[in-house]
C-alpha cells in the first residue's frame, strides 16, 4: 500500500455493496481508524478483515487525529471508515482530512454507498440541484425554505412525524419522499405532501427526507382543484382553507371562498 490516508465507504446496509477495493485496501493498510470499532468489527469479521484498528469518532477525534497525522508522516498508511456510508458525510471524518492536507500527506477515496444521494435517486424529485442540510433542524426550516432547489436531511424515526408535521407548517405545497432502511430487506419510499402524510403510521428504522422544489408556476384551476380534493375532510373550513393557500400559492381569501364553495357544491 502507498502510504496516505484512504477515505473508505462501507455498506448502509446490504453487505454485498461492499467493493473488493475498499475490501483489498482495508486488509493492507496499516491502521484502521474506525467511528465505531465495535460495529467496524462485525464488518471486519465477515470479511476476514484482520488489520489494527482504533476509535476515531466526533468526541475523541481532536485528541486522537494528531497521532495519526504523525504516524501517516512516518510513512504509514491508515483508512478511515464511519459506522456505515461514507466517512464526513453527516459522520466523523472530514477533521481527519483536513489535517492530512494541512500536513501535505496524500489522501485517497475508495467510494461507497451514501443514504443522502441515494434516497435523492429514489425519490424520482429533480437531481440537477440538492442541498443536503445534515440531520433535521426545526429551528432552521424557514432559512431551508429558501432553499428553492431539492432538500435531502436526515432524521431519526422516534422525531419523524414531529418533522412533517413542520415541514408542513412551513413548506406544505412542496412534496416529500421519506426513504427508509435503503438496502435493507424493508426498503421503502414513501412520497406525498406533508398533509397527506400526518397520519400514517410512523415509518421505523434508519430515515432520510428528501424534499422536493418550491413550484415555479401558477397553479391551473385544474390543480387547484386537485388539492381542495386531497385536503382532510376533518379539518375546519378556515384550516382547510389556510392549508389550500399555503399549497396553492393563493390569498387566504380566495382559498376560504373556494373552501366555502366546495361545501355549497356538496
Amino acid at each position: 500500500m502507498q502510504s496516505g490516508l484512504y477515505i473508505v465507504g462501507t455498506p448502509i446496509g446490504n453487505l454485498s455493496d461492499m467493493s473488493s477495493r475498499a475490501i483489498d485496501v482495508l486488509k493492507n493498510v496499516d491502521l484502521i481508524a474506525a467511528e465505531d470499532t465495535r460495529v467496524f468489527a462485525k464488518l471486519a469479521t465477515h470479511f476476514g478483515i484482520k488489520t489494527p484498528r482504533i476509535s476515531c469518532h466526533e468526541h475523541n477525534e481532536r485528541e486522537v487525529i494528531p497521532d495519526l497525522i504523525e504516524k501517516l508522516l512516518s510513512g504509514m498508511s491508515i483508512a478511515t471508515v464511519s459506522d456505515a456510508g461514507m466517512p464526513g458525510i453527516s459522520d466523523p471524518g472530514f477533521r481527519i482530512v483536513r489535517a492530512a492536507r494541512e500536513a501535505s500527506i496524500p489522501v485517497y477515496v475508495v467510494p461507497g454507498p451514501i443514504a443522502a444521494i441515494s434516497a435523492l435517486v429514489l425519490s424520482g424529485f429533480p437531481t440537477d440541484r440538492f442541498t443536503f442540510c445534515g440531520f433535521f433542524d426545526e429551528k432552521k426550516l424557514r432559512d431551508d425554505n429558501k432553499i428553492r432547489h431539492t432538500i435531502i436531511y436526515y432524521e431519526s424515526p422516534n422525531r419523524i412525524m414531529t418533522t412533517i408535521a413542520a415541514i408542513n407548517s412551513v413548506m406544505p405545497e412542496r412534496q416529500i419522499a421519506i426513504v427508509r432502511e435503503i438496502t435493507k430487506l424493508h426498503e421503502e419510499t414513501i412520497i406525498g405532501y406533508p398533509a397527506d402524510l400526518l397520519h400514517i403510521e410512523p415509518p421505523r428504522g434508519e430515515i432520510v427526507i428528501v424534499v422536493s422544489p418550491a413550484p415555479e408556476h401558477k397553479m391551473t384551476e385544474n390543480e387547484i382543484s386537485n388539492i381542495i380534493n386531497d385536503i382532510a375532510a376533518d379539518k375546519s373550513t378556515k384550516g382547510a382553507a389556510a392549508d389550500l393557500a399555503k399549497r396553492a400559492g393563493i390569498s387566504k381569501k380566495e382559498a376560504y371562498k373556494r373552501m366555502l364553495k366546495k361545501g355549497d357544491d356538496k
